[in-house]
């Protein structure tokens, strides 16, 4: 009987203890992001790799979510008459959820795996402590300036996100469904509002700090040579979406 305890017991202990370093690993990078030296020149190169070079993917998801959405909510509306609510469920549904959480798991699948493998590389070829030998602190050298550079990219990458897809749904509505252009562009003015962006922006940085978070974490705790660099990368991306979209619906049930 203790053993099947035990045996049941055993994995919600690693998920308190996971959770816990996780914890204390955020405490370390924010007690860095005020102490000297700053790595302004980490952070810009960071920022580079998150944000201008995840640009691609960003606008071709955001588009075709906006154009498959207005394509969907077109035919349902359309059987009540609807159709002028086209514009504005569109705006709406990438404002608030799909922008922010589709944005998030593309740059998960990106670069939240990138930053578990590089990180995990250093790790399993002592290279991170080599940085300790140097007296160089690893946690304000690799980690803070990816956190800072995630938290500060994604709700860009989501405003390119939110403007493509509500592009993509205009085409879509106006030039293919010959939905009135003046009544799409006045139903999305009418129901959405600037705090549906700035929530959903707020999201996006949450996200951002998860996925950078998540992936750090993986990778700095990497052990086990190549295949403990693969295991971790695997685990970063999974833990990262899966925890994006369950804080996605708790954010969305206090902001919204």
């Amino acid at each position: 009987m203790l053993r099947f305890f035990e045996y049941v017991g055993k994995p919600f202990v690693l998920l308190i203890e996971a959770f816990g370093k996780v914890i204390l690993l955020l405490v370390s990078t924010i007690s860095w992001m005020v102490r000297p030296p700053y790595r302004i020149h980490e952070i810009f190169k960071q920022m580079e790799f998150v944000g201008v070079n995840s640009l691609p993917v960003v606008i071709i998801t955001g588009a075709f979510t906006g154009m498959v959405l207005a394509i969907q909510t077109y035919y349902g509306f359309k059987m009540f008459g609807g159709e002028s609510l086209v514009g504005a469920t569109v705006a709406l549904s990438m404002t608030r959820e799909l922008g922010p959480a589709i944005t998030a798991l593309m740059v998960t699948g990106r670069v939240g795996s990138a930053m578990a493998a590089e990180i995990g590389t250093m790790r399993v070829t002592e290279q991170i402590d080599a940085l300790y030998t140097m007296s160089v602190n690893p946690v304000q050298y690799l980690i803070m300036p990816r956190v800072i550079a995630s938290i500060m990219m994604l709700p860009v990458l989501t405003i390119v996100s939110d403007f493509i897809g509500i592009v993509g749904g205009y085409f879509v509505g106006v030039r293919l469904l010959n939905i009135n252009s003046g009544i799409f562009v006045a139903r999305i003015i009418e129901f959405v509002a600037l705090s549906d962006i700035v929530n959903g922006l707020i999201k996006s940085a949450v996200f951002g700090l998860i996925l950078s978070l998540v992936g750090c974490y993986k990778g700095f705790g990497t052990f086990g040579g190549a295949a403990g660099v693969g295991r971790a990368t695997t685990q970063s991306v999974v833990i990262s979406s899966v925890s994006i979209l369950i804080s996605d619906y708790f954010l969305t049930a206090v902001m919204f």
